[in-house]
């Protein structure tokens, strides 16, 4: 799905001077560290205790197949570039869409999904860009769907919450007329609410990645060839299709 570029001179200002784990170091130790937001239903999210999502279950096979064991670090979603050029983590799975000004900033794996944002509304609300003209729309902070709203011409007021989850509460309240969001979560959040919001068009289409901190060459190509056994090996269809009911990899 997700999300808009932190300010790129706000990573770079924060980039820690110390070099990130490379694949060797993190061979040796045994141990891969990974950042997700642990909010971003049904990629990541914390249900009890447990982390689990689409992209903690990916990411888990990855892992695996790595030989590695994980810890995971859950932050809120604006920190999560930050504290990866910071060496908090050896990389993030939390469904950053990728973008030109994000790459300036890190190094982007292969997409592990392609995906879209969506327009998510009450019956008889608007269903795509022009109807939004005058209308009022929640997105999550840091996103790129907020960007991509905020170039809709006419487009009424954008507010803007710290979770997704906050941004379609504010829908099912009615206190915005459209929610804008990942269209896969859109489905999901359709289907929860049976009948009492329905998914309209795409405002636009992106292609979802990992991040590395910038110049992680070896753990990148390792990250780049797990992904591709996953793809190839029927791990990723499997897992995909128990989430989506369909394969959801970039074509």
């Amino acid at each position: 799905m997700k999300k808009a570029f932190l300010a790129l001179t706000t990573l770079v200002l924060l980039a820690s001077s110390a070099e990130a784990r490379t694949w060797a170091e993190i061979k040796k130790s045994g141990t891969i560290k990974i950042a997700t937001e642990g909010a971003f239903p049904p990629f990541n999210i914390m249900k009890g205790t447990q982390l689990t999502g689409f992209e903690v279950d990916l990411a888990n096979i990855l892992a695996k197949n790595l030989g590695l064991k994980v810890q995971w670090v859950t932050q809120p979603f604006d920190n999560l570039l930050i504290g990866l050029n910071q060496d908090r983590y050896d990389f993030v799975i939390a469904s950053h869409g990728i973008t030109a000004e994000r790459a300036k900033a890190v190094d982007f794996a292969s997409p592990h999904y392609c995906t879209g944002g969506a327009i998510v509304t009450k019956p008889g609300g608007p269903m795509n860009a022009a109807a939004l003209k005058g209308k009022t729309v929640a997105v999550q902070v840091g996103t790129t769907y907020l960007t991509n709203v905020q170039k809709v011409p006419g487009v009424g007021s954008v507010k803007t919450f710290p979770k997704d989850t906050d941004a379609q509460a504010a829908l099912m309240a009615g206190r915005v007329d459209a929610w804008v969001g990942d269209k896969f979560t859109g489905l999901d959040l359709v289907k929860a609410q049976k009948g009492k919001v329905v998914q309209g068009s795409l405002l636009f289409s992106e292609r979802i990645a990992m991040a590395v901190k910038k110049g992680n060459s070896s753990l990148l190509k390792e990250l780049n060839a797990a992904l591709a056994k996953t793809l190839n090996n029927g791990q990723y269809a499997k897992l995909s299709t128990t989430y989506f009911g369909q394969d959801v990899r970039c074509k």
